[in-house]
């Protein structure tokens, strides 16, 4: 039968699509991954790589179909290898946990102080990235956790809200907008209104805010992260929206900017935690869940609590 270090062997692989660079994904030589593979080749009587005098390889289509199916093989071994380890302690150990640029880095700073202080033998591992990959990587097994926009829909996967965070018009200091406490619908109508590229779950809010509100989302000028927007916004680009978290952590202090409420019904996000439903640590979510949004409710009172 195969053995399971094949198995991760052939995932990794699957994912490099390049021998030395798996090799050192696993911590093992070369002609040892090679020599594994190849024994895996053998037990199950198919080709599974493509092999040529580069590292380079390719996957058979045969090798794709068996390294998916080995990826959710490993991640099941996980979860009841967690089961196990976790079954007595809760909130103990590492949790891998996945994160958008765009919430991480501003939110985090509020919580991981007091969430250290009350479990100090808990330790999260932060990965920052786009939403699909960030989702992949949770279905897969790389990471535990999600800190992320809601609602997920993805039928695999358990979730509970956190908090909701409005949506703050942001807008250059010397705008003739600057001026108003709040914004009016019809102020932003034929306005020009910045977002980041495709592919973050805010350019799609954005998108639609455009659409309601009457404003013109500009295509050319697309940014790659909220302070590369707010640097457009301060020289005059346009306008843009910008969560509170974010808000609060650097448009508050640029001078160049200032940062307005909408007058009624202000666009909002919700934001939680999702983990695979399969998951043994699913009950410690939860309770981490409950512990972060107390820890809201303290030491970030311009956000929502969800519970």
């Amino acid at each position: 039968m195969p053995t399971l270090k094949q198995f991760k062997y052939l995932v990794a692989l699957a994912h490099t699509l390049h021998f030395r660079k798996a090799a050192e994904q696993c911590h093992v030589s070369q002609p040892t991954l090679s020599g594994q593979l190849q024994e895996l080749e053998e037990r199950l009587g198919v080709q599974l790589v493509e092999r040529s005098r580069r590292s380079q390889v390719v996957l058979t289509p045969i090798g794709q179909t068996i390294a998916e199916r080995a990826r959710i093989v490993l991640r099941d071994v996980q979860d009841i290898v967690d089961l196990g380890k976790h079954g007595q302690q809760w909130l103990d150990g590492t949790i891998k946990l996945g994160s958008l640029p765009t919430l991480g880095p501003y939110l985090l700073p509020h919580v991981l102080p007091e969430l250290h202080k009350s479990h100090p033998n808990l330790k999260l591992y932060v990965r920052e990235g786009m939403p699909a990959p960030l989702i992949r990587s949770l279905e897969d097994g790389d990471l535990d956790l999600l800190l992320f926009p809601m609602p997920l829909r993805e039928s695999d996967l358990e979730s509970t809200r956190l908090f909701r965070e409005q949506l703050w018009v942001v807008i250059p200091s010397d705008h003739p907008l600057a001026v108003k406490k709040v914004i009016e619908r019809k102020d932003l109508s034929g306005e020009t209104v910045l977002a980041l590229e495709p592919g973050h779950r805010l350019y799609e809010q954005v998108a639609e805010l455009c659409r309601e509100f009457g404003a013109d989302l500009s295509h050319d000028f697309e940014g790659t992260s909220l302070d590369t927007i707010r640097l457009m916004v301060g020289m005059g680009m346009g306008l843009s929206f910008m969560p509170t978290v974010y808000m609060l952590f650097e448009v508050a202090k640029d001078q160049q900017v200032v940062a307005r409420p909408m007058k009624s019904r202000a666009p909002m996000r919700t934001v939680g935690l999702a983990w695979r439903r399969q998951s043994a640590r699913g009950d410690e979510y939860q309770a981490l869940a409950s512990i972060i949004r107390g820890i809201l409710r303290s030491n970030l009172t311009e956000v929502t609590v969800v519970d």
